[in-house]
């Protein structure tokens, strides 16, 4: 999950959040995002990359739909690559900085999801990703949206920042990628996510930050069918304006 700094997320963290993922309806939903934009966008890839594999949850994902593509995953911390070894038995795993990634044209899509809010230079992560990525290949991130969410949970994720729509395109342009998608996820649920995170502003000591991913069973299947209407409206062309999060697909000349 964080690829460019120790201090940006506790090694501690791997084995609940391993436990709690497959549990998640957000954590499922960003999957089946995430595996759909690789088709749609990216039909022809043999060669996958996730910069920041974490617990290899989303390696598992692609690993279940795309059994022809050559996976590859590496993160700074070490602590997650065994589950990531049992999740993702086939994908080649790495521990390394994603500030200094060493590949260079390697891989028909390289991805990063929520990773690059817990690192300063993600400007250069994104360059990194591109020089890794092949000529006609792409790029796909995920990462959390609108500055006025920002809340203890955030503090607690060590998020250095949440992005606007426009910050992120701009530097994913900055890196040499051609932008070709952008939408809002976690959309519907907006109004709940902005009343539950705004009563706990940045600041608070008061945080379980793994209390979003154990709700009651009835409201997270509830909740995953909200992100199951989106990703249908994503899937038909709708860009949505608003969320908790963005999906951005980007392609190196």
């Amino acid at each position: 999950m964080l690829a460019a700094s120790r201090e940006a997320f506790d090694s501690r963290w791997f084995p609940a959040l391993a436990a709690r993922e497959a549990g998640s309806f957000w954590f499922r939903g960003r999957n089946r995002l995430i595996v759909w934009a690789l088709r749609r966008y990216f039909p022809l890839a043999r060669s996958f990359l996730e910069v920041g594999c974490g617990t290899g949850f989303v390696l598992a994902g692609i690993a279940r739909t795309s059994r022809e593509m050559a996976l590859a995953g590496g993160d700074l911390l070490t602590a997650g690559l065994g589950f990531a070894r049992e999740r993702a038995p086939r994908a080649a795993l790495y521990q390394f900085d994603a500030r200094r990634l060493p590949f260079d044209r390697e891989f028909d899509v390289v991805g990063a999801f929520d990773v690059l809010e817990h690192v300063d230079e993600d400007s250069e992560v994104l360059s990194e990703m591109t020089r890794a990525a092949r000529p006609g290949g792409g790029v796909l991130v995920t990462v959390p949206q609108h500055g006025w969410l920002r809340s203890a949970e955030d503090d607690a994720g060590a998020h250095r920042r949440r992005y606007s729509r426009n910050e992120l395109v701009e530097k994913l342009t900055r890196a040499g990628l051609s932008v070709e998608r952008v939408t809002s996820f976690v959309s519907v649920l907006l109004p709940i996510m902005a009343a539950s995170r705004l009563s706990r502003r940045a600041g608070s000591r008061d945080v379980d930050s793994l209390r979003e991913l154990s709700l009651p069973r009835l409201v997270d299947a509830a909740f995953e069918k909200t992100l199951a209407v989106e990703l249908a409206l994503i899937r038909a062309g709708v860009s949505l304006p608003a969320g908790g999060s963005l999906l951005a697909v980007a392609r190196r000349p």
